[in-house]
């Protein structure tokens, strides 16, 4: 079986597992306050052009997704993001565990705009009842979205200016953030400014789990690591975060991996057109999602593993085909044979 259903189905880039390897025998103080965690904050704070950014390693998106929102809300307060956004879909209501809700507004491939945040607020408070309802208190967005798409820097210009201008918090998460940085005009500087806080996702991208969390908004950054502790990200051998991240960030090698994985995508992306199978979403990095006839999903099932999404209509299902760090030439080469040879 080849493996298209996720980019996390492998263990690590090699690396990865050698600096893991060479590391192996070294006594580290715990949690994250080893050398090899800080020589990667350094480096992500260099990158950033963010000096003084906090730098918090944790285990898994969920984890980092939960202790940002709770670092971020009082009470009273929830999240806005997109009707399709990972909070919302695909976290068993992790973020509502918090005793925060997701407040959800419409999206259009994935995506919301400035316009919407803007109103969302303006509508809460010219309700006579707002203070009956739940406070929009922050903005979750993905780069990039659960739908594969990007936002452009002109997006995240005119979003965070709205989030400054409501006084929200702005959050990206960037589980996937290598594939997006490949795929857009956004680039880790511009993060850093215009977001409050936002991670580097590594499970993802060829670590064998582990995320960044980047907090350029000092009010969110005091006492962030005894939320880490309490939501159950902190690593008690924090130093294997250190060792990933070092290694990771390193002379770009998350850069290279993002680009890999979006040219493998975009390989299967031309052959779905050519076939003239048409695409859900029109996505620009590692996740692609063509609308094939049922009976070619049931061919391509006896020898590819890929999600399917959701039903288009009785006789066509739209499916994610997802390319990773280390999807290799032979195995698109074959899937990009059986598209062609697919009876449509």
């Amino acid at each position: 079986m080849i493996r298209f259903e996720c980019d996390y189905t492998t263990g690590a880039h090699p690396k990865i597992l050698e600096a893991l390897v060479n590391t192996n025998g070294e006594a580290c103080p715990g949690y994250g306050v080893d050398i090899h965690c800080e020589r990667a904050r350094a480096m992500l704070r260099e990158l950033c052009q963010a000096p003084e950014a906090g730098v918090h390693f944790l285990v898994g998106g969920t984890q980092a997704n939960t202790t940002v929102i709770a670092a971020a809300l009082r009470p009273h307060q929830g999240a806005l993001c997109a009707e399709t956004g990972h909070i919302n879909t695909h976290e068993s209501g992790a973020i509502e565990s918090t005793g925060h809700k997701v407040l959800t507004l419409p999206a259009e491939n994935g995506k919301i705009t400035a316009r919407q945040i803007g109103q969302y607020c303006q509508d809460h408070y010219d309700n006579e009842a707002w203070e009956h309802m739940v406070q929009p208190g922050m903005v979750y967005l993905s780069l990039p979205t659960e739908l594969g798409t990007v936002y452009t820097l002109a997006e995240l210009e005119e979003i965070s200016q709205t989030c400054r201008r409501w006084k929200l918090p702005l959050f990206v998460d960037g589980a996937r953030l290598a594939c997006g940085l490949a795929a857009s005009d956004v680039t880790l500087p511009d993060l850093a400014r215009l977001c409050d806080v936002f991670y580097l996702g590594g499970t993802k991208a060829g670590l064998l789990f582990g995320e960044a969390v980047v907090i350029t908004n000092p009010a969110l950054n005091h006492d962030f690591r005894y939320l880490i502790k309490q939501r159950g990200g902190m690593l008690a051998k924090g130093r294997l975060l250190g060792v990933q991240f070092e290694t990771f960030l390193k002379d770009g090698l998350f850069l290279e991996i993002g680009r890999q994985e979006v040219a493998q995508a975009m390989r299967l992306r031309e052959t779905f057109l050519a076939k003239g199978c048409p695409l859900l979403v029109d996505s620009a990095t590692n996740q692609q999602f063509p609308i094939l006839t049922n009976g070619a999903v049931s061919v391509l099932k006896h020898k590819y593993s890929f999600e399917v999404w959701e039903k288009v209509d009785q006789a066509h299902t739209a499916v994610r085909f997802c390319t990773s760090w280390s999807t290799t030439d032979a195995d698109v080469d074959a899937l990009i044979a059986d598209i062609q040879s697919l009876s449509m």
